[in-house]
């Protein structure tokens, strides 16, 4: 089992600082560690991607959507306050192992309370054929750092607005657009006569993955804070915004 980190406060803060506290935990935290956060909207591109080919970036500035860029591979990811984001840090030593032990660990995860969820490729969490969940992994010397989303409510036409994935890549997935491929958890949970407790808010959700995956928690100290925001927060990410 993992240990939950824990912040000293409950402020929500900017999807840099939540990268810079992976970075943290991966370089000061010896055990197995889980976290889950949340953003106001904010776009995040992978290591590779080019901006102007997956993000509107006009749209993106006029309605001041942050753009971050992560160290992990993977595709472009719109994110709001509606999207859980799932941090999951450990020290096996094999990354691909350790990505799909996690994915297949949430995949039960949500079956568990009724959502008919598969994995699906590499990267993907689907319910109905749909995504609900994209994943991506970075390594750093003995650790493994793995996160995702979890789309619960998120504002899906802002998400369509947002991001603009090649054309290649939506019809090899067979659709025509973004908003066509994914899906919010609540969507599905409307049509559940009785769905569960963890489903019926994302903060039920939080929870219960909190719960699922974790035994414990590290509480960290303002200090801790002041050292993600000082001295990881200069390493673990690109700030793109314009």
């Amino acid at each position: 089992m993992m240990k939950h980190v824990v912040l000293p406060d409950e402020d929500r803060r900017s999807l840099s600082f939540y990268l810079a506290m992976e970075e943290f935990v991966a370089n000061e935290v010896e055990d197995e560690a889980f976290f889950v956060w949340r953003v106001a909207p904010t776009v995040i591109i992978g290591r590779n991607q080019v901006l102007e080919n997956e993000v509107n970036v006009d749209y993106c500035r006029r309605h001041g959507v942050a753009v971050v860029r992560r160290k992990s591979g993977g595709g472009c990811v719109y994110s709001d306050m509606g999207n859980i984001m799932v941090s999951y840090v450990s020290s096996r030593g094999d990354v691909a192992e350790v990505f799909d032990r996690y994915l297949s660990a949430l995949t039960s995860a949500l079956r568990s309370v009724g959502l008919p969820a598969e994995k699906s490729g590499r990267n993907d969490i689907l319910v109905q054929g749909r995504k609900i969940s994209g994943n991506a992994f970075h390594q750093l010397p003995g650790r493994s750092i793995v996160h995702g989303t979890l789309l619960y409510s998120t504002d899906l036409e802002a998400l369509t607005e947002a991001i603009r994935p090649p054309v290649e890549k939506l019809q090899r997935h067979g659709v025509e657009s973004v908003r066509q491929r994914v899906m919010n958890v609540s969507e599905y949970v409307g049509s559940m006569p009785e769905p569960a407790e963890a489903l019926r808010s994302p903060e039920a959700l939080e929870r219960f993955l909190v719960e699922y995956f974790t035994d414990g928690e590290i509480r960290l100290s303002d200090e801790d804070v002041k050292l993600i925001t000082d001295k990881y927060g200069r390493e673990s990410f690109e700030d793109l915004s314009l």
